[in-house]
């Protein structure tokens, strides 16, 4: 599997660390029910099929947070972009 990295170009999967769902909102660690939504966002989420966008860390290129498009079923990319809007530029670092 190949994923176009918008700094360095089209690289291999082995060069990235796969994160998980980019769309998932992780809970307080300071909330009052902490634990249980914890374990809810970890254990007791979809897993579904079809394109989903996912976080993948750049770490063996130019060690950068991507948002990826990526198709579950076929492992199709589709596409990817900085997952920190400011990284192409670097301003807001």
């Amino acid at each position: 599997m190949r994923i176009p990295c918008p700094f360095c170009g089209d690289r291999d999967l082995t060069e990235f660390t796969y994160l998980g769902d980019a769309t998932i909102t992780r809970p307080d660690p300071e909330g009052p029910d902490a634990a249980q939504r914890f374990y809810e966002a970890v254990y007791l989420r979809d897993n579904p099929s079809g394109p989903l966008d996912e976080l993948w860390y750049h770490g063996a290129g130019c060690r950068t947070w991507l948002r990826v498009t990526r198709n579950t079923v076929t492992h199709e990319v589709r596409g990817a972009v900085f997952a920190n809007p400011h990284a192409a530029t670097g301003a807001g670092a």
